[in-house]
Order: structure tokens, then sequence, then C-alpha cells
């Protein structure tokens, strides 16, 4: 019998390593990659069971990615492993139709069983941050529900913007001119009322378009 098909995408190569070792005879890791671009254009080819993914990750982070995948492949289960505590983006992640979140301290049995119970359609949250999740409260959900109004190309231009790269630095990655990055960052500017750029920073840590 195939063993279920697995991709693996973290920044660290040493970490993706480790994780694919641990794996080995359990499931078939098919691929590895190092930002959330090349996690889509992957995963759109390979139609793995299941991603393993950072939140933070170069050039789309883990979440936004995670978001396109289950638009792209609806059945796809997605494990969120990661290095960051916060129970309000371990809630996140749920809200985006994940099927567990790990911390990287986790024992390498969790991710295992995590990605087995993904595989019976069940959720696994690490009791690391489970407890922690249950007391979380959206004090201001106004920034998530702006960020629904922009377009899945919008919303690529203020993660790169927000992370710090130039205009010409973002055109170069969306494979567009430096003129349109600017046209966008105008109409995105526009639509959620902002003023400068930190302000677009703000918004997008806060949406959490840009995971700190």
């Amino acid at each position: 019998m195939a063993l279920p098909r697995v991709i693996l995408a973290d920044d660290h190569t040493i970490i993706v390593e480790a994780f694919s070792k641990l794996l080995e005879g359990h499931f078939d890791v098919v691929a590895t990659v190092s930002d959330g671009r090349t996690l889509l254009e992957t995963a759109r080819q390979l139609k793995p069971d299941v991603v393993v993914v950072d939140v933070g990750m170069p050039l789309m982070n883990g979440l936004e990615a995670a978001l396109r995948l289950k638009e792209l492949l609806p059945a796809l289960k997605i494990i969120f492993l990661t290095m960051n505590v916060d129970p309000g983006l371990a809630a996140e992640a749920m809200r985006r139709r994940a099927s567990g979140y790990l911390l990287k301290s986790s024992a390498g049995s969790e991710l295992i069983l995590a990605i087995e119970m993904a595989l019976k359609g069940k959720v696994y949250v690490t009791p690391k941050i489970a407890e922690g999740m249950q007391k979380v409260v959206i004090n201001d959900p106004r920034p998530k529900e702006l960020a629904k109004r922009l377009t899945p190309r919008q919303r690529e231009v203020v993660q790169l913007l927000a992370a710090g790269k130039s205009m010409k630095e973002v055109a170069s990655v969306l494979n567009v001119t430096p003129r349109t990055v600017a046209f966008h960052k105008y109409r995105i500017m526009v639509r959620l009322g902002l003023k400068t750029s930190a302000d677009l920073i703000q918004f997008a840590v806060r949406s959490r378009i840009l995971v700190p």
C-alpha cells in the first residue's frame, strides 16, 4: 500500500532535513520547499495528502499559503509546525481549516500523530497551546474583516511591502513592473483608508497578513 504523500515547508534546511528523516517509513515525503509561493506551485503539481508548514515563511507566510492551498486543493490536510506560541495565531490557523498546530519544541511523535489524525479527518493541537487557544478573545476583528476586501494579488503586495521589500523587489517577486506595484499599493491604501507605510505594516500584522 502506498504511503501518504507529504510536503514539508520550512525555510530552515536543517529543520526540514530532521523532520524528513523523522517521517521516513511512516509517510512519503515527496518534496521540501522553503517559501510560500514555491509551496503553492509544488502542491499544485504533486497534489500531496498533507502539507506540514511553518507559519513564518518567506515571500508568502504559512497562513496565507494555507488559505490559498485550501482553495486549490480542498481535501488537502494542512498542519502547522512552528516556534510561534501565540494562541491567537493557532486559533487563526484553525479558522483557516488547518488540521493541526504543533510547536517545534513538541515531541517528534506528536507530528506523526498529528498527520495520522489529519488523514482520518481529525484535528490535533499540541497540549502546550490548546488551553491558551480556548481563552483567546478577539478584541478587534476589524483588520481581519478589512483584509477580506483585498484581492489575492493585493494581499501579496501588502505582505511583501510590509516585510520591508522595495517596490522593485516586490515587482521582481511578482513578475510585474514597479509601476504596477505602485498602482496596487495606491488602491490598497485607498480601499483600507491608510495614510502611511507605517499604517500599512500595522494593518498587515493585525490582520495576520504579515506574521511577526
